[in-house]
This record gives structure tokens, C-alpha cells and sequence, in this order.
């Protein structure tokens, strides 16, 4: 599962790399954020149902409520775009996300959730996430620096390790 929605955050960070570089219009941004956000939602809300109907560990539900905080983030882009809010509550939930994941991160270096380089992946998403905070929170903008990082991320943490776990070619 976790390779099919990489392979869509993939695209999606570099979709919204290309908007920041190329100052496309903001509707034209929200379509692929809906796809990935909806995608990663059915797929780990599924996969929480499973859990609870089978009657899994907490440990179980680990990958799942992880997996959300990249379906809320797309939709929660996707949902502010289209209706034009403020954009000053996503920053706080970035710099939320941000935190999760460098103690996510931590954690993968320990094996829970991954390995080392899960935990770098989650570290370099820390990093994009906190920009969200930097700039729609504190109101500082980065420029065109975020869109050339969300691309490195989505081609480097996402769209190629996404691929490789379809492939059976990841290191688990």
C-alpha cells in the first residue's frame, strides 16, 4: 500500500514544485492534491477498519495514522485553494506534522516504522512541512526555494522509493 500512495505523493510534490516555480494559477494546483489526499484517506482509513474489525495491536494502526498526516495535508491544500481561506491553520498544522516527523524519523532509526532511511525520508518531509509553517504562519516566504525542494522530495523521497516497493526492490 505504502508504494501506491508514495508514487502519487511523488507527483503531487512535484505538481506543486512546478506551481511555485511557475507561478501557475492556485485552482489548477488543488486537482492532484484531492486525487493523492483521497487516495492516501480511503487507503488508511481501510486500513484502520481492517485493523479494528480483526482486532489488531495499537502498534497495527501505526502506519495508517502516519499515512494520514499526508492525506489531511493534500486535502487540507486542496480544501483551502478551492474555497480561498486562510491559510494561517495549515501553517500550524505543518509545523504539527513537522514535529511528528522528526520524532517519527527518530523512531524508524530504532526500527519502528522502518529503518534509516525511512527516518532520513521523514526528515527531509519534516523540513517541507515546516516551510508550510514558516510561511503561511509566521508569513515569511521562502520563494522558489520550497518548489525546488518539493521537487528533489517528491522525485527522491517519494515518487522513486514509491516506485522501487511496487518493484519488491526496496530495502525493507
Amino acid at each position: 500500500m505504502l508504494g501506491v500512495v508514495l508514487l502519487y505523493v511523488g507527483i503531487v510534490l512535484i505538481s506543486n514544485g512546478f506551481y511555485r516555480l511557475y507561478d501557475t494559477k492556485e485552482k489548477s494546483l488543488v486537482i492532484m492534491n484531492y486525487f493523492t489526499g483521497g487516495l492516501g484517506l480511503v487507503l488508511n482509513i481501510g486500513a484502520i477498519l481492517i485493523g479494528v474489525s480483526s482486532n489488531q495491536p495499537n502498534i497495527w494502526f501505526y502506519p495508517s495514522a502516519t499515512g494520514l498526516l499526508f492525506a489531511f495535508t493534500y486535502l487540507y491544500v486542496a480544501i483551502n485553494t478551492t474555497f480561498d481561506m486562510d491559510q494561517r491553520l495549515y501553517g500550524w498544522y505543518s509545523l504539527f506534522v513537522s514535529i511528528n516527523a522528526l520524532l517519527v524519523g527518530i523512531l524508524c532509526f530504532y526500527g519502528i516504522g522502518g529503518n534509516v532511511l525511512y527516518g532520513l525520508i521523514w526528515w527531509l518531509w519534516g523540513i517541507l512541512w515546516f516551510t508550510g509553517f514558516i510561511e503561511n504562519t509566521l508569513g515569511n516566504k521562502l520563494g522558489k526555494s520550497v518548489g525546488y525542494l518539493s521537487i528533489f522530495e517528491g522525485i527522491f523521497t517519494a515518487w522513486i522509493p514509491g516506485l522501487l516497493m511496487l518493484l519488491s526492490l526496496w530495502p525493507e
